[in-house]
C-alpha cells in the first residue's frame, strides 16, 4: 500500500511541481499553497471493544491525548486554519475539540462526513450471508473487503444507506470543502478517508479498502489542487506521534 501511494504521489508531485511547491509534514510555503491545503484527520482512537455504533462513538482516554498531542504539534508547527470541519459523531467533535480547544471560529458539523455504519452492515451481513462478525484486527482486516464488496454489489439488503449514497454525499463534501479555497482542517473517520482516496485518485474498491486498514488514529491525510483537479499529496502522517514513547499511541482500531 505504502509503495502504491508513494508512485501516485511522485507522479502528483512532477504534474503540480512548476506552479506549487509540496508541502512540508503540516506546513505550507506560500500563501497561495495555503488556501489550496485541506488537513484531513482521522479521529482519536475510539472504544475498541465496542460491537454496535453507539457504543464505539466516543474517544478512549488515548483517542483524547492523540488528539491533544496533535493539536500541540500544529500549534509548534505554525499551522492554523481558517475553517475547522468535522462530522456530527461523538468521536469526531471530540478530536476537533481537542486539536483545537480554543476555537476562533465556529467548529462546522456536517453529517456527510460521518462514517458508514460499520457495525450495522457487519450484523446485517452475518444475519443474511452468515459471515461472522470479526473479534479482533485481524478478523476486521479479512472482513472489511469482503463487507465493502457485498455492500457495493448491492448484496446486504435494505441497508442503513447505500454505497452509492456514501460515495455520494463523501464527493459532494470534499468538493464544497475544496471550493472555500482556504485552509481547512477536517476531522472525520477512515472509510470517509479511504473513499475520498477512491474519488481523487482513481482507486478500485480493493485498493480503497486496503487504504481503509492502513489508516492510523489522529494520522493527517493532504489534499491541494494541483493544475485542475484535488490530488492527494501526504498520506498516514503521525509526526506527532514520532517519539520513542509514544510507540504504543500508534493505533488503527
Amino acid at each position: 500500500m505504502r509503495r502504491l501511494v508513494s508512485r501516485a504521489l511522485a507522479l502528483a508531485y512532477a504534474a503540480g511541481s512548476a506552479a506549487y511547491s509540496v508541502p512540508a509534514v503540516m506546513g505550507a510555503t506560500s500563501q497561495r499553497a495555503r488556501r489550496k491545503v485541506i488537513h484531513l484527520v482521522r479521529h482519536g482512537q475510539a472504544n475498541s471493544d465496542a460491537r454496535d455504533e453507539s457504543s464505539y462513538d466516543q474517544l478512549s482516554v488515548l483517542g483524547h491525548q492523540q488528539a491533544r498531542w496533535l493539536g500541540a504539534h500544529f500549534t509548534a508547527a505554525n499551522v492554523d486554519f481558517d475553517q475547522i470541519y468535522c462530522g456530527t459523531l461523538r468521536r469526531h467533535i471530540e478530536t476537533a475539540r481537542g486539536i483545537v480547544p480554543n476555537l476562533k471560529s465556529e467548529l462546522i458539523q456536517d453529517p456527510r462526513l460521518n462514517e458508514l455504519e460499520y457495525f450495522t452492515l457487519a450484523q446485517m451481513l452475518y444475519q443474511q450471508q452468515g459471515i461472522a462478525v470479526p473479534t479482533d484486527r485481524d478478523g476486521f482486516c479479512q472482513h472489511l473487503p469482503m463487507l465493502f464488496a457485498a455492500w457495493a454489489n448491492n448484496d446486504i439488503a435494505n441497508p442503513p444507506e447505500s454505497y452509492h449514497s456514501f460515495e455520494s454525499r463523501v464527493g459532494a463534501a470534499l468538493n464544497d470543502i475544496a471550493a472555500a479555497e482556504c485552509p481547512a482542517l477536517v476531522v472525520t473517520s477512515g472509510g470517509v478517508i479511504g473513499m475520498m482516496m477512491r474519488l481523487t485518485m482513481g482507486l478500485d474498491l480493493t485498493h480503497m479498502t486496503r487504504a481503509c486498514l492502513s489508516i492510523m488514529n489522529t494520522s493527517v491525510h493532504l489534499w491541494q489542487t494541483l493544475g485542475p483537479a484535488l490530488t492527494l499529496t501526504q498520506f498516514n502522517a503521525v509526526p506527532h506521534l514520532d517519539h520513542p514513547d509514544r510507540a504504543d499511541a500508534k493505533t488503527y482500531l
